[in-house]
């Protein structure tokens, strides 16, 4: 396995959860010793526009809908160069980004399976029973329809100290 190296993939977004799976990921997981890619991966999700032939919702100017991708542009750029910057350590050690557009919970898992990598990494909200019914989960959708192995890294609740991981 040494020769060949891994592709591992870490779903990062704007939460700290994310952020948390991936150190515990790079402290974990990754190795220098394996040749070990990293794939940093953010999904944008589509933002809900609605067009004027439905007759509902909103009609929004160029000018508007360019503000609204620069947006989403930026928060995409911030989440992955704080995700580079928690891996700027590693030396032989790939890491590769994907940014891609659509359901999160679709989305990382074509791109798992696009990559064809080894394992997936990913955190998870803690979200409860009720919240997670309404929201759905990504974790979970994930851990059962990914072609990999799933890694779901879940953060221990903070009692008021800072996380040091």
């Amino acid at each position: 396995m040494a020769e060949k190296g891994r592709k591992i993939l870490v779903a990062v977004d704007e939460g700290d959860e994310s952020m948390y799976a991936l150190k515990w990921c790079l402290n974990n997981v990754i190795s220098e010793n394996f040749k070990d890619t990293l794939i940093l991966c953010y999904v944008k999700k589509p933002r809900a526009v609605y067009t004027s032939m439905d007759g509902k919702g909103y009609l929004f100017s160029p000018d508007v809908m360019a503000s609204m991708e620069k947006y989403s542009n930026d928060v995409a750029q911030s989440v992955i160069d704080k995700a580079k910057r928690a891996c700027k350590h590693l030396n032989d050690v790939k890491v590769e980004i994907a940014v891609e557009l659509g359901d999160p919970r679709d989305m990382i898992c074509e791109v798992a399976e696009k990559l064809n990598v080894d394992m997936l990494v990913m955190g998870s909200h803690g979200y409860g029973l009720i919240k997670r019914a309404f929201l759905g989960s990504v974790s979970n959708h994930c851990a059962q329809n990914a072609k990999c192995p799933v890694l779901i890294v879940k953060k221990p609740k903070s009692n008021g100290g800072s996380d040091k991981h």
